[in-house]
């Protein structure tokens, strides 16, 4: 593929092919000039209306120093214009890795590698000089599950391997970010460098990509991010249709420094380093210096029919329905459920005391199947303009499909899979259970801004106050419906124990079997997760401050193999529950997991029959295989170095269980 355009007419450029993957289309009169480097000779700066003279010192050092690692052809220097994103999409069509969906306005397919799917944890690392600062020491012969460490002396010669010259053949794009509202004092910046067009384009949703946010860092840190599928091409060398490299996969956060390294996938968090690398393991690693939090947590504003509001935070693992809860539809009427951020939230102190929360990105990179107009009308009011989806199905009217959808495609339209089975509708059931339509981690990336229920406040520079941090899980049994923290410590206890059914988001793992999730940050720490608690406990600490109460939530639980409670819009009832909490209202008695709703304080008018005594059943007997697993688990991964008053707690609970 060359930079030069189609329309020899439109190009400055000379007209001999250069066999490059990729590079923004060139036009006489355009923005898009090639500029010989200063930094490495015959290399190419494709500039837009920014330069590589406008980047501040700081930033055109990170670029140029790169330039002779990477070797790219061209390097272009992203400046966030509609013009610019218009020349990325039409090249990314051109090379055959966006399809355009006719169906919708501005939307379009991408159809990545079988090889790259999903987060890679076993081949994600935190590098730190001393290995006690990135993961806990584990009790011996036992492998930590909290992280992977390298020495970063070390892993910095494998990643120079890996990265020396992987930009051959192809354009380095220099992505300037922020994330989080430009100019707030809650939000942090980014550069980062990708050969992926894929990427460029979606981390323009994803984040405050641009010009904007250079004139807002001038000459300040950033956070420094390199990103190569690692597929370097040679002169007359094929690109494959989806550039990756499976065996020399890397994902490495250095805290200690600031940066990220990503090499081998071209897909979600692994290439979107603005998403889980910086907004979670570098940020909390920042937030534990500077004394906030950075937690994989959705936000929501709620307004009671008394035109009351309050904001909740809640940590769910991946495609545990955050996404559902973020976009809530209440259905008890005269509620008002409103969006600020469905997967992270920034939150520290303000001078009053408040506990304020910022959603550091731009936009929703949500889970796929199982989204509909019953789960989530306002996710499908939102996913239809403007719109990336990954690894979906396509359908024979310019649409898209996957698992969930069956009610809303038409008998006449014909599907075809992500894997490009063409009439997929016509397999058996056996048939679709073994090759679903759409990849189980599949995924659409759009823009915060389109959602129906955006709350109107949620970029304000401040952040908006939290009165209640939820956590939760899929749990089918042994844990209620939902359950206060008795304190803060309780509180923390409760976001150490936390399990849930594992998801396709993580491909290391076996869909179904219960794993441990602490916080729900299990592959998410930037740093050592005892450290992580106690930063946690130090919180209520801090002078002046207004504690947000803490509970814990489970839709997931089951009687004879079926959900017993509904979900979806009618989990505003519990919210109800937690919001009458929150004002101190006389609601809520003791259990051996923590205060439980008194009976009929939980709204269930017009659900009809619900098995309510079911939902928060605790046989003795499972409550004390739960406390078991908790403290093997603590006892395993954080060996000495358990904070006490966890350990207070969980004797506290274990306690609670034998007084039954």
């Amino acid at each position: 593929m060359s930079i030069v355009s189609s329309d020899p007419a439109l190009s400055p450029l000379p007209r001999t092919p250069l066999r490059l993957a990729g590079g923004l289309p060139t036009k006489t009169g355009s923005k898009f000039i090639p500029r010989t480097s200063p930094a490495t000779t015959g290399v190419r700066y494709l500039s837009a209306s920014i330069q590589l003279t406008d980047l501040a010192p700081r930033v055109r050092e990170f670029v140029e120093e790169h330039v002779k690692i990477l070797r790219p052809a061209n390097v272009h220097v992203c400046d966030g214009s509609s013009e610019e994103n218009q020349s990325m999409v039409k090249l990314l069509q051109d090379i055959g890795r966006l399809k355009k969906l006719d169906k919708y306005e501005n939307c379009y397919l991408a159809i990545t590698s079988p090889e790259d799917v999903a987060r890679v944890e076993k081949q994600t690392y935190v590098c730190t000089t001393k290995k006690e600062d990135s993961v806990p020491t584990p009790a011996p012969r036992v492998e930590s599950v909290l992280g992977n460490w390298k020495d970063p002396q070390e892993m910095d010669k494998e990643m120079e391997s890996k990265f020396q010259g992987s930009m051959e053949g192809r354009t380095m794009y220099v992505i300037p970010f922020s994330m989080g509202p430009l100019g707030s004092k809650l939000s942090k910046i980014g550069i980062q460098l990708t050969d992926s067009e894929y990427v460029v384009a979606s981390m323009r949703i994803m984040t405050r990509m641009g010009r904007g946010v250079l004139d807002v860092l001038k000459d300040g840190s950033f956070v420094k991010c390199v990103h190569s599928v690692g597929y370097p091409l040679s002169e007359g060398q094929k690109d494959a249709e989806w550039p990756c490299n499976k065996k020399k996969l890397a994902i490495v956060q250095y805290p200690e420094r600031n940066e990220i390294k990503s090499f081998g996938s071209g897909y979600g968090g692994n290439s979107l380093l603005g998403k889980k690398c910086f907004a979670l393991r570098i940020a909390s690693t920042i937030a534990r210096d500077e004394g906030w939090l950075a937690e994989h947590m959705l936000i929501l504003g709620l307004t009671n029919p008394q035109g009351v509001k309050k904001y909740i935070a809640a940590a769910f693992p991946s495609a545990c329905g955050k996404t559902n809860m973020a976009m809530l539809t209440p259905t008890i009427p005269g509620w008002k459920a409103e969006c600020v951020g469905d997967d992270i939230a920034w939150m520290r102190f303000n001078e009053e005391g408040r506990l304020m929360a910022i959603n550091p990105e731009n936009g929703f990179f949500g889970v796929a199947p199982g989204t509909n107009t019953g789960s989530n009308p306002n996710a499908m009011g939102t996913i239809f303009r403007n719109t990336i989806f990954t690894n979906v199905a396509s359908t024979s009217d310019g649409g898209v499909f996957w698992e969930g959808l069956e009610k809303e495609v038409p008998a006449d339209v014909s599907i075809t899979s992500w894997l490009g089975t063409k009439n997929w509708e016509k397999l058996t059931d056996h048939e679709k259970k073994e090759k679903p339509a759409a990849h189980p981690n599949s995924r659409f990336c759009t823009p915060t801004s389109q959602c129906p229920v955006v709350d109107p406040d949620w970029e304000d520079p401040r952040g908006v106050p939290i009165d209640a941090i939820l956590f939760g899980g899929r749990r089918p049994r042994t844990i209620p419906l939902v359950y206060e923290a008795n304190s803060w410590n309780h509180g923390v206890f409760v976001g150490a124990s936390m399990r849930s059914e594992a998801t396709s988001a993580a491909s290391d793992f076996k869909k179904g079997g219960l794993l441990h999730d602490p916080f729900a940050m299990r592959p998410f720490f930037g740093y050592n997760f005892s450290h992580y608690l106690q930063h946690w406990l130090r919180l209520q600490h801090t002078p002046g401050v207004q504690m947000p109460k803490i509970f814990h939530v489970n839709w997931f639980r089951k009687s004879d193999g079926k959900f017993i409670w509904p979900g979806f819009g009618d989990n505003i009832r519990v919210l109800d529950w937690i919001f009458r909490r929150c004002d101190g209202e006389d609601v809520a008695q003791s259990s051996p997991l923590g205060l439980i709703p008194k009976e009929g304080t939980i709204n269930t008018e017009g659900l009809g029959p619900i098995d309510m005594a079911s939902l928060f059943q605790m046989p003795k007997e499972e409550l004390r295989e739960e406390a078991a697993v908790m403290e093997d688990y603590f006892e395993k991964q954080l060996s000495g170095d358990i904070p006490a008053e966890v350990r207070q707690e969980l004797e506290q609970f274990k306690g609670r269980v034998d007084a039954l």
